[in-house]
């Protein structure tokens, strides 16, 4: 329950603010009326709603049974991963699953027994929707982080895809970039791609383990260490060019490029002991639903916002039939505190406030709340759609996507399942030769600036890319 509280007060300052409410029914000269108010979903743990796929095929340990070790003790290979046997299988799904207390359940790559051929791995997370991050992305390793990585994002469901981060324990002799952290970032810069080497240093498998992508730390850029001044943060993602886009996707990658050495060089007596193993994924953020809506809910299969101001869509990006008097525009943040609807409008009709001040509305029971229900972990968030006359006085719950492996968030909300062994065959990236076993690898790109993912790619079909919020 600890961390949950810490969760949820961790999240607080970007799940509040005076954007949870589309639009209220209110008193004017003329008589009542609806009146719209920019709004958007509460954030929430987007690992819940994601499909997972790894590959090449094969690279998951298990099929055939085979021994691994470790790096404290390289000589002791006591472990085993078994495919064909539950309780020693290491599948895809074990990246999200609830774990006992002590007990981190993971999913584990095949050893580097071809070494001096890379061992490389893709593993993406696919919403099937635009979401926006609010917090770091952290990937828990166990047995030691990779000393060479990529974090790619896409805009188009895997079609097309950007490089978001580099990690490397040399950023110069592995992607020919100077490292640099996040938080020493400019106001100008904050959406700008990096390489840092604060996550791949090896500190011992069990000791560092965790590898971030620090959105955080590039919103506290506008709103603060401690994320108070969110005023500044909103008029920022409204203002600078392709700061709120940056946050924006639709699938996240890690191209796994190089596993932990354990502190040195590859030993080629032993390597059983260089593989990837990943126990968590965690990703907080919330739909994009261009501050149309203030619910996202389950429709065939994905999730999708529940659009207001006259929009439809899965994002709400577009007007609905009989309302396109004029172009449609996504909501605004600006003017503080409420925003701008700019909702879509039928031809002669008035649509509501831009941006004027909130009136009381008449005091009605909300219209639709959901509620983020299930085990302990699961975050109990709510928020209200609208108030209005003859609302109902009973919070009516909306169905979410989640995983199998996740606690229901209502009895009639089964969620989609997680792939049980979700390799599949596709694109994959492949890094330059490795040097030989006395040297480490060499990764570069044709430049030192951050270029399309394209520059990285080896063998195999390639990558393409684009970008938005």
């Amino acid at each position: 329950m600890l961390p949950l509280l810490a969760l949820f007060l961790h999240c607080l300052p970007l799940a509040s603010g005076d954007y949870d409410i589309c639009k209220s029914w209110v008193t004017t000269d003329e008589g009542p009326t609806w009146e719209f108010y920019a709004c958007q979903p509460k954030v929430m743990r987007l690992k819940d709603y994601v499909k997972v796929k790894v590959e090449p095929s094969g690279i998951t340990c298990g099929d055939p049974p085979e021994r691994f070790c470790s790096h404290e003790n390289p000589y002791l290979c006591s472990n085993e991963c078994d495919a064909s046997n539950p309780d020693l299988a290491h599948p895809p799904r074990l990246m999200f699953d609830r774990e006992d207390e002590g007990l981190a359940t993971y999913w584990q790559s095949v050893p580097w027994s071809r070494y001096p051929s890379p061992l490389e791995a893709n593993i993406t997370l696919s919403w099937n929707k635009s979401v926006e991050l609010t917090d770091d992305v952290v990937v828990t390793f166990e047995y030691g982080r990779p000393t060479a990585m990529v974090l790619e994002k896409s805009l188009d469901n895997g079609r097309t895809w950007h490089p978001y981060q580099f990690y490397a324990e040399d950023c110069t002799e592995a992607f020919g970039m100077a490292p640099r952290r996040a938080r020493d970032l400019p106001a100008s810069g904050a959406h700008r791609v990096l390489c840092t080497e604060e996550y791949s240093r090896w500190a011992g498998s069990k000791k560092e383990k965790h590898v971030r992508f620090e959105v955080r730390d590039r919103l506290a850029i506008f709103a603060g260490p401690d994320m108070r001044n969110m005023g500044n943060l909103y008029t920022r993602l409204e203002s600078a060019k392709g700061l709120k886009d940056f946050f924006t996707l639709t699938d996240l990658r890690m191209r796994l490029l190089r596993p932990a050495l354990g502190g040195t060089y590859v030993q080629r007596e032993n390597l059983y002991k260089y593989f990837y193993a990943i126990s968590n994924i965690e990703v907080i953020g919330r739909c994009k639903c261009n501050l149309h809506a203030s619910l996202c809910s389950v429709r065939e299969g994905s999730l999708q916002c529940e659009c207001e101001h006259n929009t439809t869509g899965p994002d709400c990006g577009k007007c609905k039939r009989n309302f396109r008097t004029r172009s449609w525009r996504a909501g605004s943040y600006l003017p503080l505190p409420h925003g701008s609807p700019n909702a879509c409008a039928a031809a002669g009709s008035a649509v509501g406030s831009i941006g004027r001040p909130r009136k009381d509305p008449i005091p009605k029971a909300p219209v639709a709340t959901v509620a983020m229900r299930g085990a302990p972990s699961t975050l109990a968030l709510s928020t209200s759609a609208a108030r209005g006359p003859g609302a109902p006085s009973t919070p009516q719950p909306t169905e979410w996507i989640r995983p199998s492996t996740a606690a229901p968030l209502g009895e009639s909300s089964p969620g989609p399942q997680m792939p049980s062994s979700a390799e599949v065959v596709g694109t994959f990236a492949a890094a330059p030769a490795p040097a030989p076993a006395s040297r480490p690898f060499q990764l570069k790109p044709k430049s030192a600036e951050v270029v399309p993912i394209e520059e990285f790619q080896g063998g195999g079909r390639k990558a393409r890319s684009p970008l938005a919020h």
